[in-house]
């Protein structure tokens, strides 16, 4: 053991006396000061300019991926040169993998935060991710990467005219879940620039995401495909599978789906408004490609499947206009004077600040009731989503305070009884 140690550190020591070795040294150290350079100028110039969207999206993956690959190209071109001068290039050589595998590895860990939410599963494919690019490094700087991808192309079966092989259904897992992160990742991009476009409507926003995001999902499908040679006139199987399972069993998702389409191009119902389905009320906060989120007053989100709304009936409190009149009802003593407490009633409708000014606020006689004269106010409002028991309640109050200021008596429920006298008819006798 310690001769081969003896010999391992006089091979170091003769390696340290070529000159080759300080002029390969010296090209990483500059290739990695320069690349540092350009990555810290690169990220001054795109904060300076500031901007949104694909700028803003440019200016924090810069910070992760710009140096790795920066270097991996001074490399390059630094062992071109070595080439030329007909100089040893083997340890530059050695160090562009290791920088390409850093730079995937975090471009990939980027666009994954940015096209899934984090959570425990996020957590553990981060570092599978790593450890396949490494491995796949390793590999390669070993020499082992070409015979052990021979194996896997070896494991194979052949269906009719088709060949599978391990080696096969790897490449198309791996292109599959890199197509499919891309296109989440570009279509979340696309949905935030939609967000920020204040001249487009909300609805046709949802619209453009769900349809960018079902393009792009259909178009990474058809190439991780024909990536790994799937003759894409094969689906024509999948597809008739795809009818059956629809006729049997996926036909409610199906529908769903659909009408979530239909509920966007028709603008029926987009986020913000106010609606009541069955029982249930509240604003719709999302709309997504199942079903919609309504949210209503007490923070509960109710979960309504979109076939629901195309099929049944649907009150939408703030289709067309927002406002929304509220009717308060109140009573008064047949004693009292009715017009005296219907101006009464329009000055308490200002006591709510949600009441509007336009358009004004009313107040009429309904009806002779059993009990007294029935007297209703009628307010605007223009937030239905906020309900409308608070402005009952306020206006409420300040008439009740008005009515007792000014003696106006709010009756009780109540019955008048007469009796008439004479004698009762005898009893017969038994």
């Amino acid at each position: 053991m310690t001769e081969k140690l003896l010999v391992w550190w006089q091979h170091v020591v003769i390696q340290l006396q070529q000159a080759e070795l300080w002029y390969q040294l010296t090209a990483i150290a500059c290739c990695i000061m320069l690349a540092a350079i350009i990555n810290r100028l690169v990220g001054r110039f795109l904060i300076d300019s500031g901007g949104e969207g694909l700028r803003h999206v440019a200016m924090r993956s810069s910070h992760r991926i710009l140096l790795p690959f920066s270097l991996a190209a001074l490399l390059a071109i630094s062992s071109e040169l070595f080439s030329l001068y007909q100089l040893k290039n083997n340890l530059i050589q050695l160090f562009i993998p290791i920088a390409l595998a850093l730079g995937m590895i975090r471009l990939l860990i980027y666009i994954l935060r940015k096209a899934f939410s984090s959570g425990p599963l996020m957590k553990s494919v981060e570092p599978a991710v790593a450890v396949i690019i490494w491995l796949v490094v390793v590999l390669h700087l070993a020499g082992w990467l070409t015979p052990v991808l021979n194996v896997m192309d070896s494991l194979a079966f052949t269906l009719g005219e088709s060949r599978f092989s391990l080696l096969s259904a790897v490449k198309l897992t791996l292109v599959i879940i890199l197509a499919f992160t891309l296109a989440l990742w570009l279509a979340e991009l696309l949905n935030q620039q939609m967000k920020k476009a204040q001249h487009i409507s909300p609805s046709m926003q949802v619209g453009f995401s769900k349809f960018s995001k079902f393009l792009l999902i259909t178009i990474a499908f058809l190439i991780a495909l024909n990536a790994v040679g799937i003759n894409l006139s094969s689906l024509a199987v999948f597809g008739g599978a795809l009818g059956v399972g629809l006729g049997f069993g996926l036909q409610r998702i199906a529908s769903n789906f659909i009408s979530g389409f239909i509920l966007v191009l028709d603008r029926s119902i987009k986020p913000g408004d106010v609606i009541s389905v069955g029982q249930n009320f509240g604003w719709v906060h999302e709309l997504k490609a199942r079903y919609v989120v309504v949210r209503n007053r007490e923070g509960v989100d109710t979960l309504i499947p979109n076939e629901n709304l195309i099929t049944s009936e649907v009150i939408n409190w703030s289709y067309e206009d927002r406002n929304v009149r509220v009717k308060i009802v109140v009573q008064i003593s047949y004693e009292d004077d009715p017009e005296q407490a219907m101006a009464l009633m329009l000055l308490c409708a200002k006591k709510s600040k949600r009441v509007l000014d336009t358009p004004e606020p009313t107040v009429m006689l309904k009806n002779f009731a059993d009990n007294g004269i029935e007297l209703e106010l009628r307010v605007w409002i223009a937030d239905p989503e906020y309900g409308a028991d608070t402005v009952k309640s306020d206006v409420n109050v300040a008439i009740w305070r008005a009515f007792q200021q000014e003696g106006i008596t709010i009756p009780y429920p109540q019955r008048d009884l007469h009796i008439k006298s004479g004698q009762l008819p005898p009893s017969s006798e038994l």
